[in-house]
């Protein structure tokens, strides 16, 4: 479980402030070095790709659609009722986490204009899934959904599990890991990692900056790329 105490009000905006893969580049500052793990692998779709990065602590959830629940009705709707429990408990923010045990070929869509109300009412940060968003142009407003894939009906979909291990687009999420995510994907921020990582974020943008403001002047060369190059090399 993450440590929530890392994440202050001042490190949430930072986090807030910048896409997933300046974080990706804050992290390997952080970490001193690259690494193949921790971030999502695969396309996503949005519902809004405009909207800034989510930030939030993963409530993991696993949901199937191909298939009624074997269940009876009374026991889903009570582990439907838990579910928005589960989602909405804790300090927050929190995102939703959610695995479609349907991939690679899921088939009927969780996330449309009723879940994303009922999500944003009860301030979840965002959404993140490897399953089927619907419903685009009736959604609220402000809400993100990182989906798979796009669909138009939502089949038999049901919640199987809640507060469970999840994978999805090549990351594996923990109940409580606190996860970054706009449209390029996603990336879990590690607890110990949390506090450094607005220090990481600025070191990444100012080891940009000479390159950047080298490229888009008039006369740009090879040679001034080299300087440029230099210059950021020297930023620590």
């Amino acid at each position: 479980m993450t440590n929530t105490s890392s994440l202050t009000p001042e490190v949430l905006r930072a986090l807030q402030a910048v896409d997933t893969p300046t974080i990706c580049n804050a992290l390997e500052i952080v970490m001193g070095g690259r690494t193949t793990e921790g971030f999502t692998k695969l396309p996503v779709v949005c519902a809004d790709p405009a909207l800034p990065a989510m930030v939030g602590f993963a409530r993991t959830v696993r949901i199937r659609a191909s298939q009624p629940s074997p269940r009876p009705p009374a026991e889903i709707r009570e582990l439907r009722l838990a579910y928005y429990d589960y989602v909405a408990s804790g300090d927050g923010p929190n995102v939703v986490v959610i695995e479609d045990a349907d991939w690679p070929d899921p088939i009927g869509a969780f996330w449309g204009e009723v879940n994303v109300a009922i999500h944003k009412g009860l301030g979840v940060a965002g959404t993140l899934t490897n399953g089927l968003l619907r419903d685009l142009g009736a959604l609220d407003e402000g809400y993100q959904v990182i989906a798979g894939a796009l669909g138009p009906s939502h089949a038999f979909v049901h919640v199987e599990e809640i507060d469970c291990p999840v994978s999805l687009f090549g990351l594996d999420v923990n109940p409580g890991e606190l996860i970054h995510a706009d449209r390029h994907g996603a990336a879990i921020i590690p607890a110990e990692y949390i506090e450094a990582l607005p220090e990481g974020i600025d070191t990444v943008t100012r080891k940009e900056a000479p390159i950047l403001k080298a490229a888009r002047a008039p006369g740009f060369s090879p040679e001034k790329l080299r300087v440029a190059w230099g210059e950021a090399e020297d930023v620590h």
